[in-house]
Formats: C-alpha cells, structure tokens, sequence
C-alpha cells in the first residue's frame, strides 16, 4: 500500500488534476455503486414486509432467491470484463446499468418463487462486471500513487447505501396502493429500479473514456494525467514480476487471499439481507410496534458508524503502513461480535453489536484490495483481482441460502450466526498466516506481500 505523501512532492498542475477528477468523477461513479448495491439488496428490505407472505417463501427459499444472484454474476463477471475492455469502460458501464434497471423492475410484477429465482439470477447476470469495471474505469484515470485513497471514497457508497437507502425503501414500502394498486413492497422494487435506468443514460454521455477526452481539465492537467498514466502502462508492461495470467491461478497466495474474502463477503452479505428480518423479530421480543419507515432507520444504525470507522481505518492504514493487525483485527472482532448479537438480551444492545460488526467488516475491506498488486502485475493483477473476487462472490450465493436453510432447521438464528462468526474466524487465521509465511519467505521470493507483522 502506498504509504508517501505525494501531495508534498508533486507540482501543482498534480494536485489540481487529480482534485477536478476526485470531484467530478469518484462521485458519479459512487452513485453508480450506491445504486448497483441498493438494488441487489432490495430484496432483504421486501422480505420481511410483505414479498415472503405473499409469494410464500420460507427462509430457505429467500436465502436461495437471494443468492442465486450471484451464480449469474460470477458465471458472465469475466466476459462482462472482457467486452468492457473491447466496447470501452464508459459504454460498457452505461450498458449495465441500463439493463440491470429493467430486469429490477420486473421485479415489480413477480408472482412466485421461481419467478423470483429467475429475476434474481437474471440480475446477477446484468450486473455482472459492473464492480470490477467501476475499479478499471477509476484506475485509468488516476495514477497509482492517489488510487487508495480514490477507491477508499468510492468504497464508501456501499455502506451509505444501506444509511440512504433503508429508511429510502422503507418510505416507498409505506406507498401501499398509491400506484396502480400495488403493494408497498412491490413498489419499492420499482421506486428502486429507475434511477438505474436513468443514471445508465446520463453515465453514457457524463463520463469519458481518459482524461485527453475531459472538457473540464486544463490543458496542462490533461498533458500530466496523460504522461504519468502512460509512464505506469509502460513500466507495467516492461516488468517481469508475476505478469502472467497462468501464475495467478496456481499462487497459493492468490488462493489464501481468496478464501480470506469469501470470510469477508459472508459476514457481509449475512448481515445485508437477514439484518431487516431479525430487526423486524424485535416486535415480538419487546410488544413493540414499528413502522416500515421506523424499521428502515433502524437498519441504517450500524452503517453510519461503519462508513466512519472505514474512513479513519483506511486512514491510519495509509499513515502506518499496512499491518497484518489492520485486516485480522477487524475480521476478528466481526468473527466475535455477529454471534454475540442474537445473546444481547435487548434491541438496543443488539443493534450495538451488529453495528461493531458492521464497522468491523468495512474497516477491513478496503486494506484488503491493496494486497494483490503488491506482488501481481499486468495480466497477474487482472487475473489475480477476478479470480479473489469471484471466490468471494460465491460467499453471496452461500451466505444467504446457508443462514435460510439452517434456520429452517434449527427454528433460529443462533447457529446460523455462529457459522458466520465461524468463516470470518477462518479469515482472520488465514490472514496471519499468510503474513507470517510472506516474512519467513527467502530473500529470493519476488515481490513478496508487503503486509508487515508488527503491532506498532
């Protein structure tokens, strides 16, 4: 991870270019993101208001419906990369949205379960591309030495999502009836759906493919954004570490960091969609009653305190130097916490530690992407970052089916977040041990992981 300071160093024309594109750009394409990740979700805030009792669903059958998402995802995610580079980033990211807000509002009219199946793998296979996609498109336009800190403001969409986004779907859940009859749940899905159609439409003509193209960069800020992109390809292209697409898929390392992903993006996706559901079981433990907007803020609680424990722990990161402590110690504390939520004897206190967890898993996401292009390169890095993000992607599909299905059997949450708390364990284990294995490596190992043991 980049621990300089680049700002000190560089000329002013640096600074003023790589400020235009954090204004113009990482906000637009956080949108993107925000709306990307609101509509994959939509589902856990319908089920508990209305969509399982009316099609019928028991836990099992949501946990699949809202997994099977990321089978199509993960099966079209490296051809949807493949024609990205073809057609281009900005038409291509403009192409997925489109579609994926159509087949989001079909969710309005689903009638069954295997219609809901259906729907649900057919968005996955829309939506396929778009993350890693969104992480290109930024990456072509900001030199290496700024990019942390551009992802880390466009990885804070996605727990703002759910800060916006659940009171947002909780108020359109309210709408029962107000168009064309429908209910309130169905309509959320449509409220939802939309603006992916219309922010796909404007990101055609808003953004642009490289910064030669910018209407709103200087003519001197065009020239060093050009010259030090090409200046990175170039040094790309002429290294011999780890270049190669074949050494990705047979690097142990590559494999350990996948396995610790899919820990990451089980608790995660875990907490996204049965979250809603065990906030709605307080009205039975307490004889409270809430309404939908009420249960939509109370969703929101643990994400505000994540997006900000995300901010200052990828901060101290960067100021540190990534350690070994700054990814185990959050996997740890979410591996602890997420059981412990269903014990907490209380709505308050269990929002309390669902929240340490929620902090907890963002805080470790993004230190956890600048570990692969510490020791991968060119078609290495490309292949390696898929290959992670794929195996983490099949956390999506098993998350939820696995928490739904062992609910069904047990009758509770209990052992379902045990086994959350489990996979995390497994993530902060192997997280350590791969830090130690990349110390004791021989001085001869090329470009080892640059992720360093001390606790200082």
């Amino acid at each position: 991870m980049d621990t300089s300071h680049p700002r000190a160093t560089e000329p002013d024309v640096a600074r003023r270019a790589i400020r235009k594109v954090a204004w113009r750009l990482v906000p637009f394409v956080a949108l993107m993101f925000f709306i990307n990740y609101l509509d994959r979700t939509a589902i856990g805030f319908a089920a508990p208001n209305g969509m399982n009792d009316d099609l019928a669903l028991s836990a099992a059958q949501f946990g699949f419906a809202s997994g099977v998402f990321f089978v199509g995802y993960i099966l079209l995610e490296v051809p949807s990369n493949l024609a990205l580079h073809r057609f281009g980033a900005r038409r291509w990211l403009a192409r997925i949205m489109v579609t994926w807000g159509i087949v989001a509002l079909l969710f309005t009219w689903v009638q069954n379960f295997e219609q809901l199946v259906v729907l649900r793998f057919l968005l996955g296979v829309a939506e396929a591309g778009f993350f890693p996609g969104a992480i290109l498109f930024l990456s072509l336009w900001v030199p290496a030495a700024h990019r942390g800190r551009i992802l880390m403001l466009f990885y804070l969409a996605q727990p703002l999502t759910t800060v916006i986004g659940a009171p947002l779907a909780g108020a359109l859940i309210q709408q029962h009836g107000v168009f064309f009859g429908l209910e309130g749940w169905r309509f959320m899905f449509f409220g939802v759906a939309i603006p992916a159609i219309v922010i796909g439409v404007i990101a055609w003509f808003y953004l642009k493919d490289k910064p030669a193209d910018a209407g709103w960069l200087a003519a001197d800020e065009k020239e060093w954004l050009t010259a030090a992109l090409a200046k990175e390809s170039a040094a790309t292209a002429a290294s011999q570490k780890h270049v190669s697409a074949r050494f990705a898929f047979r690097s142990g390392r590559v494999w350990m960091l996948s396995f610790i992903y899919f820990g990451f993006i089980y608790g995660l996706y875990a907490l996204a969609f049965f979250l809603p559901t065990i906030i709605n079981g307080f009205q039975e433990q307490t004889g409270a009653s809430f309404d939908v907007f009420q249960k939509g803020l109370i969703t929101a609680i643990p994400y505000v305190p994540a997006a900000i424990a995300m901010y200052f722990w990828s901060r101290d990161a960067s100021r540190r130097g990534l350690r070994t402590w700054h990814i185990v110690v959050p996997a740890l504390v979410g591996a602890v916490s997420i059981p412990l939520a269903l014990f907490a004897g209380s709505p308050a206190l269990t929002i309390a530690v669902i929240t340490l967890t929620a902090m907890a898993i963002f805080a470790a996401l993004p230190n956890f992407w600048t570990l692969p292009t510490k020791f991968l390169t060119g078609a290495a890095a490309a292949a390696g970052v898929a290959l992670i993000n794929t195996i983490g992607n099949l956390a999506g599909f098993s998350a939820p089916y696995v928490t739904g299905a062992v609910h069904d059997w047990t009758g509770g949450y209990e052992v379902p977040m045990f086994i959350v708390g489990a996979v995390m364990l497994v993530s902060a284990i192997l997280m350590a041990v791969l830090a130690r294995r990349t110390a004791s490596a021989p001085a001869a190992t090329p470009a080892p992981v640059e992720v360093e043991e001390s606790t200082r």
